[in-house]
Protein backbone atom coordinates (compact mmCIF):
# COMPACT_ATOMS: atom_id res chain seq x y z
CA UNK A 1 0.00 0.00 0.00
CA UNK A 2 1.34 3.10 -0.92
CA UNK A 3 1.17 6.48 1.30
CA UNK A 4 -1.38 8.92 -0.72
CA UNK A 5 0.03 12.64 -1.45
CA UNK A 6 -2.51 15.05 -1.97
CA UNK A 7 -2.23 17.18 -4.95
CA UNK A 8 -2.63 21.20 -4.82
CA UNK A 9 -5.39 21.30 -7.11
CA UNK A 10 -7.41 18.83 -4.82
CA UNK A 11 -7.13 21.01 -1.70
CA UNK A 12 -10.14 22.60 -0.74
CA UNK A 13 -9.92 25.68 1.32
CA UNK A 14 -11.48 26.48 4.39
CA UNK A 15 -12.04 30.04 6.60
CA UNK A 16 -11.77 29.83 10.29
CA UNK A 17 -12.64 32.87 12.40
CA UNK A 18 -11.07 33.15 15.93
CA UNK A 19 -12.17 35.73 18.60
CA UNK A 20 -9.02 37.14 20.29
CA UNK A 21 -10.57 38.47 23.37
CA UNK A 22 -9.13 37.38 26.44
CA UNK A 23 -6.29 34.70 24.82
CA UNK A 24 -2.99 34.49 25.42
CA UNK A 25 -1.28 35.84 22.71
CA UNK A 26 1.22 33.11 23.02
CA UNK A 27 -1.21 30.58 22.57
CA UNK A 28 -3.58 32.46 20.82
CA UNK A 29 -0.36 32.89 17.69
CA UNK A 30 0.23 29.25 18.03
CA UNK A 31 -3.13 27.65 17.07
CA UNK A 32 -3.48 30.29 13.69
CA UNK A 33 0.08 29.25 12.94
CA UNK A 34 -1.05 25.50 13.25
CA UNK A 35 -4.54 26.50 11.37
CA UNK A 36 -2.50 28.29 8.42
CA UNK A 37 -0.34 24.97 8.09
CA UNK A 38 -3.47 22.78 7.73
CA UNK A 39 -2.12 20.74 10.48
CA UNK A 40 -5.85 19.61 11.60
CA UNK A 41 -6.34 18.46 8.21
CA UNK A 42 -6.16 14.66 7.49
CA UNK A 43 -4.90 15.33 4.40
CA UNK A 44 -2.08 17.76 5.53
CA UNK A 45 1.12 17.76 3.20
CA UNK A 46 4.31 19.52 4.99
CA UNK A 47 5.34 21.12 1.57
CA UNK A 48 2.22 22.56 0.52
CA UNK A 49 0.00 25.29 0.98
CA UNK A 50 -3.15 23.89 2.52
CA UNK A 51 -5.13 27.18 1.48
CA UNK A 52 -6.38 27.96 5.13
CA UNK A 53 -7.67 31.36 5.92
CA UNK A 54 -7.69 32.89 9.32
CA UNK A 55 -9.69 35.60 10.60
CA UNK A 56 -8.65 37.15 13.47
CA UNK A 57 -11.54 39.37 14.92
CA UNK A 58 -10.90 41.66 18.77
CA UNK A 59 -7.14 41.58 18.18
CA UNK A 60 -7.36 44.50 20.63
CA UNK A 61 -8.20 43.11 23.22
CA UNK A 62 -5.60 39.91 23.62
CA UNK A 63 -4.09 39.27 26.78
CA UNK A 64 -0.89 39.14 27.59
CA UNK A 65 1.00 37.22 30.85
CA UNK A 66 4.11 38.35 32.65
CA UNK A 67 4.02 41.69 35.07
CA UNK A 68 6.31 43.51 32.98
CA UNK A 69 5.75 42.81 29.14
CA UNK A 70 4.00 45.54 28.51
CA UNK A 71 7.27 47.84 28.66
CA UNK A 72 9.66 45.25 28.69
CA UNK A 73 9.13 43.85 25.38
CA UNK A 74 10.49 45.41 22.14
CA UNK A 75 10.02 45.46 18.78
CA UNK A 76 12.38 46.44 16.71
CA UNK A 77 12.51 47.32 12.97
CA UNK A 78 15.55 48.91 10.41
CA UNK A 79 15.05 51.82 8.26
CA UNK A 80 18.12 49.95 5.56
CA UNK A 81 19.97 53.61 6.55
CA UNK A 82 23.16 53.35 8.74
CA UNK A 83 22.08 54.07 12.57
CA UNK A 84 18.54 53.28 11.87
CA UNK A 85 17.35 50.81 14.47
CA UNK A 86 14.17 51.35 15.62
CA UNK A 87 12.35 50.09 19.17
CA UNK A 88 9.06 50.29 20.17
CA UNK A 89 7.80 48.53 23.22
CA UNK A 90 4.67 46.52 23.27
CA UNK A 91 2.34 49.11 25.50
CA UNK A 92 3.08 51.71 22.15
CA UNK A 93 2.21 48.94 19.27
CA UNK A 94 -0.92 48.02 21.16
CA UNK A 95 -1.92 51.53 21.39
CA UNK A 96 -0.90 52.05 17.56
CA UNK A 97 -1.59 49.24 16.01
CA UNK A 98 -2.72 45.82 17.71
CA UNK A 99 -3.27 43.89 14.51
CA UNK A 100 0.59 43.60 14.03
CA UNK A 101 1.69 42.32 17.54
CA UNK A 102 -0.71 39.11 16.45
CA UNK A 103 0.81 39.03 12.64
CA UNK A 104 4.53 39.62 14.11
CA UNK A 105 3.87 36.69 16.21
CA UNK A 106 2.19 34.30 14.01
CA UNK A 107 5.05 35.19 11.30
CA UNK A 108 7.48 33.89 14.04
CA UNK A 109 5.67 30.64 13.83
CA UNK A 110 5.42 30.29 10.09
CA UNK A 111 8.21 28.01 8.24
CA UNK A 112 10.85 30.86 7.43
CA UNK A 113 11.04 30.53 3.60
CA UNK A 114 9.11 31.07 0.34
CA UNK A 115 5.96 29.00 1.73
CA UNK A 116 5.41 30.86 4.77
CA UNK A 117 5.25 33.88 3.28
CA UNK A 118 2.31 32.53 1.00
CA UNK A 119 0.80 31.01 4.38
CA UNK A 120 0.89 34.66 5.99
CA UNK A 121 -0.73 36.22 3.34
CA UNK A 122 -3.40 34.10 4.48
CA UNK A 123 -3.85 36.07 7.84
CA UNK A 124 -6.36 38.39 7.95
CA UNK A 125 -6.37 40.38 11.61
CA UNK A 126 -9.24 42.66 12.75
CA UNK A 127 -8.96 44.79 16.05
CA UNK A 128 -12.54 45.26 16.42
CA UNK A 129 -15.39 42.47 16.01
CA UNK A 130 -16.06 42.91 12.63
CA UNK A 131 -14.97 41.78 9.35
CA UNK A 132 -15.15 41.67 5.67
CA UNK A 133 -15.07 37.94 4.86
CA UNK A 134 -18.51 36.72 6.19
CA UNK A 135 -19.45 35.68 2.49
CA UNK A 136 -16.31 33.84 1.97
CA UNK A 137 -17.00 32.01 5.48
CA UNK A 138 -20.79 30.87 4.39
CA UNK A 139 -19.48 29.54 0.99
CA UNK A 140 -16.48 27.40 2.57
CA UNK A 141 -17.74 24.04 1.89
CA UNK A 142 -16.18 22.27 4.61
CA UNK A 143 -16.06 23.17 8.45
CA UNK A 144 -15.81 26.72 9.56
CA UNK A 145 -14.06 27.30 12.87
CA UNK A 146 -15.51 29.76 15.21
CA UNK A 147 -12.52 29.61 18.30
CA UNK A 148 -14.56 31.58 21.15
CA UNK A 149 -12.64 33.76 23.67
CA UNK A 150 -11.17 31.61 26.46
CA UNK A 151 -14.63 32.13 29.14
CA UNK A 152 -14.63 30.10 32.15
CA UNK A 153 -16.89 26.83 31.89
CA UNK A 154 -19.98 27.02 32.80
CA UNK A 155 -21.46 25.97 35.82
CA UNK A 156 -23.24 22.97 36.15
CA UNK A 157 -27.13 22.77 36.19
CA UNK A 158 -28.37 20.15 38.17
CA UNK A 159 -30.98 18.33 36.31
CA UNK A 160 -34.37 19.71 35.98
CA UNK A 161 -37.38 16.53 36.71
CA UNK A 162 -40.17 16.72 34.34
CA UNK A 163 -43.73 17.03 35.99
CA UNK A 164 -45.30 14.23 36.86
CA UNK A 165 -48.49 14.96 34.03
CA UNK A 166 -45.64 15.48 31.71
CA UNK A 167 -43.99 12.06 31.84
CA UNK A 168 -47.21 10.06 31.64
CA UNK A 169 -48.18 12.03 28.09
CA UNK A 170 -44.71 11.03 26.82
CA UNK A 171 -45.04 7.68 28.33
CA UNK A 172 -48.78 7.51 26.19
CA UNK A 173 -47.68 8.71 22.82
CA UNK A 174 -44.54 5.68 23.45
CA UNK A 175 -46.81 3.12 23.85
CA UNK A 176 -49.44 4.60 20.86
CA UNK A 177 -46.37 4.36 18.82
CA UNK A 178 -45.75 1.27 19.29
CA UNK A 179 -47.55 -1.37 17.34
CA UNK A 180 -49.18 -4.25 19.31
CA UNK A 181 -47.49 -7.55 18.92
CA UNK A 182 -50.19 -9.49 19.98
CA UNK A 183 -53.08 -9.09 16.81
CA UNK A 184 -52.08 -10.20 13.30
CA UNK A 185 -51.31 -7.94 10.82
CA UNK A 186 -53.20 -7.15 7.59
CA UNK A 187 -51.12 -9.44 5.53
CA UNK A 188 -51.77 -12.17 7.87
CA UNK A 189 -55.45 -11.58 8.12
CA UNK A 190 -55.66 -11.66 4.54
CA UNK A 191 -54.69 -14.45 3.21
Amino acid sequence: MKTYSVKAKEIVPQWHVIDAADQPLGRLAARVASLLRGKHRPDFTPHLDMRDFVVVVNAGKVRFTGNHKMRDKTYYRHTQYPGGLKKTTLERMMAAHPGRVIEHAVRGMLPHNRLGAQLYRHLKVYVGPAHPHQSQIKASPERVEVVAAAAPPPAKAEPVEEPPAAAEEVAATEAVEQPDQTQPSEEETSS
